[in-house]
């Protein structure tokens, strides 16, 4: 047999590179102090793949991303770094320091940029109701913690209409 019939022929598949469900804070020329500057909505708890997609879309927005912090409360293996467009990121973990549901990121030339994690098992309006309240720019600062208790508290009182799904209002005070 020859090697063309023993394999069928190479062909081009186009290959789409899955997108990281982001909202970010616009940046506020008031400079006044932030507790959280968006929310992240990761696909999986596989951190490696998660991180390495999340941190390709902020490196060229955010400057070259070198650390990244989690809390491995929600994460069952965090990985001692990552390879990110063409360079390593190092990745650590705080139990008691870092709130378990924000990851932080760290630039040599942005600084720190703290984002809410939505959890992936999340239902869709629930995770868009935390990626407006999170990159909101009017209102107090909120803990990622605090965001999360609030849309648990909101889920049982439904913030959205349910006839029509349009959203009635949407909780960013504790």
């Amino acid at each position: 047999m020859s090697a063309t019939t023993d394999h069928p022929p190479l062909r081009a598949v186009p290959f789409r590179a899955p997108t990281a469900r982001l909202a970010l804070k616009s940046v506020s020329p008031s400079g006044e102090p932030v507790e959280l500057d968006g929310a992240w909505w990761p696909h999986s708890r596989d951190l490696t793949s998660e991180l390495s997609t999340l941190a390709e879309v902020l490196d060229p927005l955010w400057g070259r991303i070198t650390r990244i912090a989690v809390n491995p409360r929600y994460w069952p293996i965090i990985p001692p770094k990552i390879f990110v467009n063409g360079h390593v990121v190092k990745v650590g973990w705080f139990t008691l320091e870092l709130d378990p549901h924000k990851i932080l990121l760290l630039s040599y030339t942005a600084g720190r940029w703290d984002l809410l994690v939505i959890p992936p098992e999340a239902s869709a309006p629930s995770a868009a109701r935390l990626m407006a309240a999170a990159s909101a720019s009017a209102g107090p600062p909120m803990t990622a913690t605090a965001l999360m208790a609030t849309e648990q508290d909101d889920d049982t009182s439904s913030s959205y209409e349910a006839t029509t799904g349009r959203p009635c209002r949407l909780v960013v005070g504790v």
